[in-house]
């Protein structure tokens, strides 16, 4: 996919010269290829204004026309070919419907060189005024290394902000005034933290001190925009360091303060001996990898967010009353307030109200640990836990035991097929009614200990134990 990706930006660039304008790679694709890593996508900047662009590409999607934008679709497995032009295939998708996702696999954004107006909404310019000179158009970019021109008909690099310097000295640098670039989106302030993060870059002072003094307009950007870039930084590999920044910044205060608060929250250091709330959360996410799932990694996050406001010193030692059912409470609202689907929030909260059930798991009867291990993504409860306890005492026990129980036990075990519904106690002479959830969970319960395994068995148990 990578490679046909970079092909097709390779022939769209070619196509627009071979039309007589400029045309180039741009922004994070050049950085990548110069970091030698591979590009999640390619960008394409050209003289070629929109309605050209569109009138040489068969199919194009007008996502961001007004600005410039346009997205040019080209094959993939899932689609047909429609057009060629210049040796490219260009495609729209087997249902005859154009999506226009600007993060399709398959599509190359090809960008008008322009110069920008102000930012009133503080993520889109007033007016945009197209330019022939590259120069140009990179000064209106965010940061010094997103800034690179790469011709890659001869890999020949356009660097006016100087970037290429800023990968060398390992720098997250605004493109001229750091007030002005985050003026126009405020988000940038978010993304200079997860480039920082992502590169093992420093920020520099200028921009660091910007972000300082602006962190609180940070809530004029959406909460969509904002969740995702955080996301982004929790599941990038390199979380810990990411909200170390945050901190640093004054941004984690302002989007995420009930995180900040974990800080100087003193733990019974018999079951943390690695510090405060804080650091122990610093030290899961750490253990994140890239490619982590977001449930997963907003759980870490999350998963002792109760407990600032439950901290109490009591005789014996330090305790959190109750912090997971108000960690649960606190979750839900703060994936609630960054708009996260109904599903996400589900899963996270399931982690946080979870997390401390893993220490009795041990002494559970087998019906409630059977119970325990076919709870929805539970591979990722336990992934939690263990990242819970290498942050902590290091004891991974649990872990292994419950790890040896989803492999010893089959899963028709774990979650057997029922032995009596609600129509089979009808047909036993049993009238409908609230009831009926207690007499299909003592047979199930049953079931689950082992103690019967047939209908009649099943059966005999209701009769016993709820006579008519």
């Amino acid at each position: 996919m990578a490679n046909s990706a970079k092909s097709a930006a390779v022939e769209i660039v070619r196509t627009l010269r071979a039309r007589g304008f400029q045309a180039y790679f741009v922004g994070g694709c050049v950085r990548d290829l110069l970091l030698k890593r591979e590009p999640a996508d390619y960008d394409v900047s050209t003289d070629a204004r929109p309605e050209e662009v569109m009138r040489i590409f068969p199919k194009t999607w007008a996502v961001g026309a007004q600005f410039g934008v346009v997205l040019v679709p080209v094959s993939s497995s899932r689609e047909q070919v429609i057009g060629r032009t210049g040796g490219l295939s260009f495609t729209q998708s087997t249902d005859d419907q154009i999506t226009g996702s600007s993060d399709h696999p398959m599509t190359i954004e090809v960008a008008t060189f322009r110069s920008d107006g102000l930012y009133t909404d503080g993520r889109h310019p007033d007016r945009v005024t197209y330019t022939k000179d590259p120069r140009q158009d990179v000064q209106r970019r965010d940061f010094t290394i997103n800034g690179l021109l790469l011709d890659p008909m001869t890999d020949g690099v356009l660097d006016y902000v100087g970037g290429q310097e800023d990968l060398r000295r390992r720098l997250i640098r605004t493109i001229g005034s750091p007030e002005r670039r985050f003026a126009e989106d405020k988000l940038r302030m978010l993304r200079a933290v997860r480039f920082a993060a992502r590169f093992g870059y420093a920020i520099d002072e200028a921009t660091v001190a910007a972000i300082r003094q602006l962190a609180p307009q940070i809530a004029q950007v959406s909460d969509e925009r904002v969740r995702d870039e955080l996301t982004k930084m929790l599941t990038e590999g390199h979380a810990r360091r990411a909200f170390e920044l945050l901190d640093e910044s004054g941004l984690l205060h302002e989007v995420l303060p009930e995180v900040e608060k974990m800080k100087g929250v003193e733990q019974p250091p018999e079951f943390h001996p690695e510090g405060d709330v804080w650091i122990h959360t610093l030290l899961m996410l750490e253990m994140l990898p890239a490619g982590a799932s977001r449930t997963l990694a907003w759980g870490a996050l999350l998963h002792d967010v109760g407990k600032p406001p439950t901290f109490r010193v009591a005789p014996d030692r330090i305790r959190f009353d109750n912090h997971v059912e108000v960690g649960v409470a606190m979750a839900h609202d703060i994936a609630r307030r960054l708009r996260m689907s109904n599903d996400d929030t589900e899963q996270i909260a399931a982690l946080v109200g979870q997390h401390m059930r893993f220490a009795d798991s041990p002494k559970m009867k087998a019906s409630t640990l059977k119970r325990f291990l076919r709870q929805p993504q539970f591979p990722e409860h336990l992934e939690m836990h263990r990242i819970d306890c290498l942050a902590s005492h290091g004891d991974l026990g649990i872990y292994e035991f419950l790890h040896d129980q989803l492999r010893q036990t089959p899963p028709e075990q774990i979650r057997p097929r029922p032995l009596l519904n609600g129509d089979d106690l009808q047909q036993m002479g049993y009238r409908p009614g609230p009831q009926f959830r207690e007499i299909l969970s003592a047979v199930e319960d049953a079931q689950l200990e082992g103690n019967i395994r047939s209908r009649e068995q099943a059966e005999e148990l209701v009769r016993r134990e709820f006579p008519l």
